[in-house]
């Protein structure tokens, strides 16, 4: 009769399996460029810059390290206690021996893991201390960027950087890198005991490491384009969130639910498909790793029971019940880091990957900064000059041609004309907000690119037609994290500008809640906040940018009223559609195409009978019929 040996059947599983594996790894390609992942920075740069965040908690992971060393012992050391139980029961029994070997056994578990909590512990704190340094870095650099870089990437987009990606790079330091140093070194400490005990078993052992090679290699290829596929899709759906729950009014005023329901159904699906072929890779390799281990065992069983029951010998070698024992707890061990290795290693590809994408935002270079030879001033007093100033959001798409003026401090000056015309994109370029590509823009006779933008924009108030106010208070809103400013000041600012007609009425006064971006006041509730703002900054130029647009009636008046007082305060620049508001400019600067047709106080452009007698006299007659219409 023939014998079939274990041996060759196992050996013809894991070949066919093989075979197949390599088939699907040669058919599949790893094509990063058509997958938007290719990268930019190399392994070792990105591991340069981590350790450079990593250095200052140097300590904090070599006490880790230390404690890691015990949990390491542990796993090798308990098979040979194990081992050496079960040559006792068959040997001479003592149970004073057993208890004291079981007492041996409990000791080094209990420290070991002990060690195992403290070194979570220190891991943890030093691994959110670095990301907290890395976060604070991260967002630092995005506030310096300019406007028109900040308007190129989707606000989403640095929402996952700051979030996701950092907690992916969190993982790293927490976990990963210390896992990944035990994982190797518990390999290697029992390989190094499995020679001692049976050098033999080992090499059966060591001829399904190759197996284990190529089946790490091959799930390295298609865990890291499943792990590509899942962080782009939750970029994408991140994206599309910040835009659409921003917009969702929008949404909801055109009915326009089901089409953006739609559209996140699809993006959210396109996440689940990639998510589970994550899962689908790991559900593969977890199991093919687990045959290679029931493998082993099966093998160990077959050649340790017929050298035990049989007294037959294994390359010279009787093997004993104790060793069968032993090396059955070193194949679990040896098995249980390989599989960790390959699944932390794709881990620390994908922080490896986020690092890029971190660091890909922090290399972006703000495209305003300060001149090396910039300075401060102390004092402005609000002397403003544009010198043939020519600018263009796109290359040869000029916006303003060729623009000149002057403002005299103290004066109020007023941009207006159709839109698109360059009101606006004066008053950004005034704040540095955007550079300009010809020309000179003065401030008290310094050129603008001189000056430093944190001193410009420390002595300009800026009050836009969209104000922006942040969850809180009133009174966070208003002193915007100024220190230590009395109540008594805030509600001096509040009635210098008339908010305290609403304020006082509310519950909480200046500590009413605001809710997300200021949705529970009205639009002209929300703008008399702004000016009180802008006041107690105490500005040397202020700018309203259609400040009065979208204001009802009384609330105009109101603002008329600021808008009064504020003037003598210092030079204002004003952009208005509503020319009743700016009847009183001391200058008029009529705009178009990017060009300056007139300009003149209010009477003298009348007397021209030029674009702003059109403007203004179509706008008369609407008011009039409005009037007519209301009575």
């Amino acid at each position: 009769m023939i014998q079939l040996n274990p041996l060759w059947l196992a050996g013809g599983l894991i070949g066919g399996v093989s075979a197949l594996l390599i088939l699907a790894y040669a058919l599949v390609k790893d094509k990063k460029t058509s997958m938007g992942f290719e990268r930019n920075i190399s392994d070792g740069e990105i591991v340069r810059r981590l350790a450079h965040y990593a250095r200052p908690y140097l300590g904090s992971f070599a006490v880790a390290g230390l404690l890691m060393l015990f949990s390491i012992v542990y796993d090798i050391v308990s098979p040979l206690i194990v081992g050496y139980v079960e040559e006792m029961l068959v040997g001479d029994f003592a149970l004073r021996s057993l208890f004291a070997t079981v007492a041996v056994y409990a000791g080094v578990l209990v420290f070991s893991m002990v060690s195992s909590y403290f070194q979570a512990v220190i891991l943890q704190k030093a691994g959110q201390r670095i990301i907290s340094d890395l976060r604070e870095d991260l967002f630092t650099h995005i506030e310096s960027l300019s406007h028109q870089q900040l308007n190129e990437i989707p606000v989403g987009k640095l929402v996952t950087r700051v979030t996701n990606d950092t907690n992916a790079i969190s993982m790293m330091f927490t976990n990963l890198l210390v896992n990944l140093a035990k994982n190797c070194f518990v390999i290697l400490g029992i390989l190094g005991a499995m020679l001692l005990v049976n050098y033999e078993l080992t090499l059966m052992v060591l001829c399904f490491v190759p197996f284990i090679v190529l089946f790490t290699v091959i799930f390295r290829r298609f865990s890291r384009r499943a792990y590509r596929r899942v962080k782009d899709c939750t970029t994408d759906i991140n994206t599309y969130l910040s835009e659409n729950l921003s917009g969702i009014k929008i949404t909801q005023i055109f009915g326009r639910e089901d089409v953006r329901m739609e559209d996140f159904r699809r993006r959210s699906e396109a996440l689940g498909k990639a998510k589970r072929d994550e899962i689908f890779v790991f559900g593969v390799f977890r199991p093919l790793v687990y045959m290679l281990y029931i493998s082993s065992v099966l093998c160990l069983f077959y050649l340790g029971g017929m050298g035990y029951l049989d007294g037959h010998s294994f390359l010279g070698q009787t093997i004993s019940g104790g060793t069968i024992v032993t090396f059955y707890m070193y194949i679990s061990k040896f098995y249980n880091p390989i599989q960790n290795l390959a699944e932390q290693f794709n881990w620390l590809q994908s922080a490896m990957a986020s690092s890029e994408k971190v660091f890909s935002i922090l290399d972006l270079k703000p495209t305003m900064v300060d001149a090396p030879d910039a300075i401060d001033l102390p004092v402005i007093q609000g002397d403003i000059e544009f010198r043939d100033v020519w600018f263009s959001y796109v290359p040869g798409e000029w916006v303003l041609q060729g623009v000149s003026f002057h403002v005299s401090p103290r004066q109020t000056v007023a941009f207006v004309g159709s839109t698109g015309s360059g009101k606006s994109t004066i008053l950004s370029l005034i704040c540095r907000n955007y550079e300009f590509q010809k020309g000179q823009i003065l401030i008290d006779g310094v050129d603008i690119r001189k000056i430093k933008i944190s001193c410009i924009r420390s002595h300009f108030g800026q009050m836009l037609q969209d104000v922006f106010l942040f969850s809180g208070t009133i009174r966070s809103n208003i002193v915007l994290r100024m220190e230590d400013v009395p109540d008594q000041r805030i509600l001096e600012v509040c009635r210098y500008v008339n908010a305290d007609h609403f304020i006082d009425k509310l519950e909480g006064g200046l500590d009413e809640p605001v809710r997300e971006r200021g949705n529970n006041f009205s639009a002209g509730q929300r703008q008399l906040i702004s000016f009180a703002r802008t006041i107690l900054h105490e500005p040397a130029v202020m700018i309203l940018d259609e400040a009065t647009a979208n204001i009802d009636t009384e609330t105009e008046l109101l603002i008329q009223d600021s808008l009064e007082k504020m003037r003598s305060v210092g030079t204002m620049l004003i952009v208005a559609h509503r020319l009743s508001t700016i009847q009183h400019a001391d200058n008029i600067i009529v705009l178009s195409h990017g060009r300056i047709l007139e300009q003149g106080t209010h009477q003298q452009l009348l007397e021209k009978r030029g674009r702003y007698y059109q403007l203004y006299t179509l706008q008369y007659h609407k008011e009039q019929m409005r009037k007519e219409t209301a009575r």
